[in-house]
């Protein structure tokens, strides 16, 4: 069985965020305390780093709902090691490669076209007369890797 007896407070105190956002977590079922005698919520040690990988995989941008399929690979029943962590965080490398490669591209355009001084509109890599990129999809297109060049010949 799992030692539990970590108090919220202790939680909070240990990871910075606040009772309410440790309850919404459970409420989301990413993390899992026991009760004690008189109810209370008991926490493990190790929900210490569960609620500190949540922390950080929000922060770059993963939901709640993706965050809980990636918590649910971890071990049940038993304290996660850092091989299970490794192998958690491993999932993720792909998409925050993809991640990387697309804020690298938006950062270099924006700094062309701040940079650029073209003041010319027909010569912008990122102009979208009539709307021609929205035959691409929603959003940003050139921003997010569609060619304008490949508008010349739909």
């Amino acid at each position: 069985m799992k030692s539990r007896g970590l108090p919220i407070s202790h939680l909070a105190s240990r990871t910075g965020l606040a009772p309410s956002a440790i309850r919404y977590y459970e409420d989301q079922g990413l993390v899992a305390p026991g009760r004690g005698p008189g109810g209370q919520r008991q926490f493990e040690k190790a929900d210490i780093r569960r609620l500190s990988f949540i922390m950080i995989a929000q922060q770059l941008g993963f939901s709640i709902s993706e965050i809980r399929a990636q918590l649910s690979t971890l071990p049940q029943g038993r304290t996660p090691t850092a091989a299970d962590w490794r192998k958690l965080s491993a999932t993720y490398r792909a998409d925050l490669d993809r991640r990387i490669a697309t804020l690298e591209k938006l950062r270099d355009d924006l700094d062309g076209c701040i940079g650029c001084g073209c003041l010319s509109l027909d010569r912008c890599r990122l102009y979208n007369p009539d709307d021609r990129a929205a035959r691409h999809g929603a959003g940003p297109r050139y921003l997010m890797g569609d060619s304008p060049d490949a508008d010349e010949n739909p």
